[in-house]
């Protein structure tokens, strides 16, 4: 039969029940885009079913007094014989996730955020009415619960329930147990399937929450102040990215949605506040990937009367306490290496020397222009009319030292041409103080000794100007209100930010960035 033709076939259930209209809108929706199926048909009826017996399907009148986890933490070790004779009573909610009668008894297995337990429903204990309106339960429903604990035969912790109440009836299968959500896609779509079905899922934004929260102790502690600054903008700055645009109706005005928070946090430096932080979403109209998605997490931080070399020390120290406390350890496997956070482990390595030591390239290859733009070309990269040479070199890195650094590696002093908000260095002008932190074979980090000096601040972003009119579209703006903030003065400062998302990746062992982003930009649904 022909999809259209499976779309037009009248639905047919197996109930008389008045209460079938009700679904019916459900049934041709699910109908039109070939998903629906005899199990949902089944659970529709048994829906039906409960209504002509007056019972709610989704009551809000049940109210749990204990969790899961609490159960466990208390009694895991406890024996039974204590249990049955202390009878307890508590109240317990969550979902079925497993489902197995036999007649007159029942044992299903409830699931809430912090975990699962066996339960046992029998008809001697609910009584035959109420047993039998509980066998209509389904796997995925959720339902609460009331009754004692005991040990069955085999030792295993279970409640036994005097009291039952369905909370929320669950109209959709969930995946099959052995099997679960298989297809990547499916499970960064459906995330709520995912996180009900896979536990290592659940795990890893459970760390993901621990690591953002060890992150704010951390930086409070160190008296760095949280704050938060415009994430649409009208003149975006603070990275070398492309912006998304949005319009303001009211205002008529072009807006830009922030690709970094970096020139207004640094404005609040020249406002006094001293030690500032912002836990903060990005977004970057660029490609994705399994390290970039266009909206992502960062952790930017200013740090006054402080400088690059400051930051490397407070990188270590911040990375290596965040590892132990969401892991045990500073030294974490990731993708079958072994990463040492270790406060002392790192290696710090100038931008120049790691093109020769790590990169191959030698001096007089990378600081001519000519041979350096040459080897770009050989290494099958695009080569921009006009494109200093400090963008060429850090092509090269892109390609020959970035891969390449596993253990985690500061990499700083970056050419002036591709570090318009750092810093110059004192000693030679065509580096900056600036570094990048990598691991894994990708960026982690960026931090730099902050530019200060209004007038050169204006003269940088003067040439991302002619930068972008020349094509470059992820070249700065000119932005006239951080130069006159400049002009106010602002004290000399270290400023970072650390992509949280790349930061999870590690410490959870992910290999994708889809994997630690709660719903991640995906195509639209086709059909």
């Amino acid at each position: 039969m022909s999809n259209d033709k499976k779309k037009n076939k009248k639905i047919k259930l197996a109930t008389k029940s008045a209460h079938a209209d009700r679904f019916m809108p459900m049934l041709e929706a699910l109908q039109a885009k070939d998903e629906l199926n005899a199990v949902i048909k089944t659970r529709v009826e048994k829906a039906c079913q409960l209504l002509d017996d007056d019972i709610h399907l989704y009551p809000n009148d049940f109210r749990r007094d204990t969790e899961i986890e609490t159960l466990w933490a208390r009694f895991s070790e406890t024996d039974g014989e204590t249990l049955e004779a202390a009878e307890y009573d508590f109240a317990l909610a969550g979902r079925v996730v497993s489902y197995r009668s036999f007649g007159k008894v029942t044992f299903f297995h409830l699931q809430d955020r912090g975990g699962k337990i066996q339960v046992y429903a029998a008809r001697d204990d609910l009584g035959t009415e109420a047993y039998q309106l509980f066998k209509k339960t389904d796997i995925g429903d959720i339902v609460g619960v009331r009754g004692s604990l005991f040990r069955t035969k085999t030792g295993e912790l279970t409640v036994k329930t005097r009291g039952f109440r369905r909370v929320s009836k669950s109209m959709r299968p969930l995946p099959e147990k052995y099997h679960g959500l298989k297809d990547v896609e499916t499970r960064y779509r459906q995330r709520y399937v995912d996180l009900i079905v896979t536990p290592r899922t659940k795990e890893i934004f459970m760390m993901r929450t621990a690591i953002v929260r060890e992150l704010r102790d951390f930086l409070d502690e160190k008296g760095f102040m949280e704050v938060e600054t415009p994430m649409m903008q009208a003149i975006p700055g603070g990275a070398m990215a492309k912006p998304f645009e949005t319009h303001h109706n009211a205002l008529d005005m072009k807006l830009y949605m922030r690709i970094a928070p970096e020139l207004y946090l640094k404005r609040l430096l020249v406002g006094g506040f001293e030690r500032v932080y912002e836990i903060n979403r990005n977004f970057r109209n660029e490609g994705i990937s399994t390290q970039h998605n266009p909206e992502f997490t960062m952790l930017e931080f200013y740090w006054a009367y402080a400088n690059f070399e400051d930051l490397m020390d407070l990188t270590e120290e911040m990375f290596s306490r965040v590892a132990v406390k969401a892991t045990g350890s500073s030294v974490v496997p990731y993708q079958g290496e072994q990463i040492d956070l270790s406060v002392g482990a790192w290696t710090r390595l100038a931008f120049h020397d790691s093109l020769e030591k790590i990169g191959g390239v030698a001096p007089e290859v990378y600081s001519d222009y000519e041979k350096c733009k040459a080897l770009v070309k050989e290494k099958g990269e695009k080569v921009v009319e006009g494109e200093k040479l400090g963008k060429l070199q850090a092509k090269l890195f892109d390609i020959l030292v970035e891969p390449r650094l596993i253990q985690p590696h500061f990499i700083y002093h970056y050419p002036t041409d591709i570090s318009p908000l750092s810093r110059r260095n004192e000693d030679n002008p065509e580096i900056t103080d600036r570094f990048e932190l990598f691991m894994t074979g990708r960026e982690m980090a960026n931090a730099f000794s902050e530019l200060n000096d209004p007038v050169d601040q204006r003269g940088r972003f003067e040439d991302q100007v002619k930068e972008k009119e020349a094509g470059d579209e992820e070249a700065h703006f000119m932005d006239e209100d951080y130069v006159r903030a400049l002009e106010y003065g602002m004290p000399p400062a270290a400023g970072q930010g650390v992509g949280i998302d790349r930061l999870v990746m590690l410490l959870t062992d992910s290999a994708s960035i889809r994997e630690v982003i709660l719903f991640p930009l995906l195509r639209p649904e086709a059909g």
